[in-house]
C-alpha cells in the first residue's frame, strides 16, 4: 500500500522520514535495547531524548533564556483553563475570537474572571482576521489572547494585535514552526503539536519566566500550575515520553531542511500552487478574505453541497485523504502543514482541475 497524500486538519501528516527513523529504532533505542515506548522517563537515554529537543526547539525558534519551554498534556484545549488559572491576578482578560478554539478559550476564562471580547470576526463566519491595530483593551486587563492561525476558517494573524502593553497570549497550533516567529512579543506561545509537529498527546507552551508564579487562582490544580512543571523540567509526573521523542525527531528534520526561514518560503510556494488556482477556478473558491490567509488551513467551496461531497468521494479514491470540510464551513479543506510535499499540492490541484472539466 502506498502512502495517500493526507490533508487532515490534525493528527496530521508527518515527514516520512521522521516515520522510517522511528520504525527503525522502534524495538531498540541506539542500543538500549528497548523502545522509547517502553523506556522510564528518568532514564538517561530519555533524559537525553528529552533535553535535545528542548534544544533543537529552541534554536528553531531562537527562544530567548528567560523563556521556560513546557512539554505539557491535555492538548491545546486544557490551556483554555490553565493560562486564567495561572495569569488572572486581576479577575480580568482580553480575548479577540476569530474562530471556534478562540471562542472556546473565552468561554472558558469566564469561570475564572471577567473574559471581555474586544473584537470579533463572528458576523462573517470567521472569514477575517478584524482590524486589531486600536482595541478597547481594559487598563487592568492581565492579558490579550489570540489564536494565531485558526485551523478552521483557514484565517492567519499577519500582525499581531496592539496589546496596549498588555502581555500577549496565542494558541499557535496550526501554524506552529511554519515560518519564523520572534518568540519576545508574546507572553506565553503553545500549541498542541498534532498538526505540524508530532503526534497527538503533546502541548508545547513557551512562558517568559515572569509569568510563572506560585500566585494562582485559589482551587488550581497543582498539574494546572506552570511553576510545578518549569520547576521539574516537564518531568513532574510521567510526560508524554513517545510523542516528545518525535516532535525532537521533528524538529531535527525542520533544521535540515534550512529552519524556519526555509519553511516559510517553502509553505508560501506550496499555498501559492493552491489559492492561485482557486483564484480563477470557474467551479472553486476559497472562502477566506485575500490578505487574511493561511499558508497551513486552506477552505474551499464549489457552492453545491452535492458537488462538494462528490468531490470528497472522488478525491479519496484518488488518493487524497480528508479533504471534508470542518462542519461549521461545509465544503473542503485542504491542511498542508510542513510535511505535506509540494507534489502533493500540485497533484491536488491537477485532480481539482480534472473534477472542475467533468462537473461544469
Amino acid at each position: 500500500m502506498s502512502r495517500v497524500y493526507n490533508f487532515s486538519a490534525g493528527p496530521a501528516v508527518l515527514p516520512e522520514e521522521v516515520l522510517k527513523e522511528a520504525a527503525d529504532e522502534m524495538l531498540d533505542y541506539q542500543g538500549t535495547g528497548m523502545s522509547v515506548m517502553e523506556m522510564s522517563h528518568r532514564s538517561k537515554a530519555y533524559d537525553k531524548i528529552i533535553k535535545d529537543a528542548e534544544s533543537d526547539l529552541r534554536d528553531l525558534m531562537n527562544i530567548p533564556d528567560n523563556y521556560k519551554v513546557l512539554f505539557l498534556q491535555g492538548g491545546a484545549s486544557q490551556q483554555f483553563a490553565m493560562i486564567p488559572m495561572n495569569l488572572m491576578k486581576n479577575k480580568k482578560a482580553a480575548y479577540i475570537v476569530t474562530g471556534q478554539w478562540a471562542k472556546k478559550a473565552y468561554q472558558e476564562a469566564q469561570k475564572y474572571g471577567e473574559a471581555v471580547k474586544v473584537a470579533s470576526s463572528e458576523d462573517k463566519t470567521f472569514s477575517y482576521i478584524p482590524d486589531c491595530s486600536d482595541l478597547d483593551i481594559p487598563e487592568d486587563a492581565d492579558y490579550v489572547y489570540i489564536c494565531e492561525n485558526n485551523t478552521i476558517y483557514g484565517t492567519k494573524f499577519k500582525e499581531l494585535p496592539n496589546t496596549k502593553g498588555k502581555t500577549l497570549v496565542a494558541d499557535v497550533s496550526s501554524c506552529f514552526l511554519s515560518e519564523p516567529v520572534d518568540v519576545s512579543k508574546y507572553g506565553i506561545i503553545y500549541g498542541g503539536v498534532q498538526k505540524n509537529i508530532g503526534p497527538a498527546g503533546v502541548v508545547i507552551v513557551i512562558i517568559r519566566e515572569d509569568l510563572i508564579t506560585e500566585d494562582v487562582l485559589p482551587g488550581t490544580p497543582t498539574m494546572l500550575q506552570y511553576k510545578i512543571h518549569a520547576d521539574a523540567q516537564s518531568l513532574y509526573n510521567t510526560p508524554p515520553a513517545y510523542g516528545i521523542y518525535i516532535c525532537g525527531k521533528v524538529f531535527k528534520w525542520l533544521k535540515k531542511q534550512g529552519g524556519l526561514a526555509a519553511m516559510k518560503e517553502y509553505n508560501e510556494k506550496k499555498a501559492k500552487i493552491l489559492y492561485d488556482f482557486l483564484d480563477q477556478s470557474k467551479l472553486f473558491k476559497g472562502t477566506v478574505v485575500e490578505k487574511d490567509r493561511s499558508l497551513m488551513n486552506v477552505p474551499f467551496v464549489t457552492g453545491n453541497e452535492e458537488l462538494d461531497a462528490k468531490f470528497v468521494a472522488e478525491a479519496k479514491e484518488a488518493g487524497f485523504e480528508n479533504l471534508k470540510g470542518h462542519r461549521t464551513v461545509g465544503g473542503m479543506r485542504a491542511s498542508i502543514y510542513n510535511a505535506m510535499p509540494i507534489e502533493g499540492v500540485e497533484k491536488l490541484v491537477e485532480f481539482m482541475k480534472k473534477f472542475e472539466a467533468e462537473n461544469q
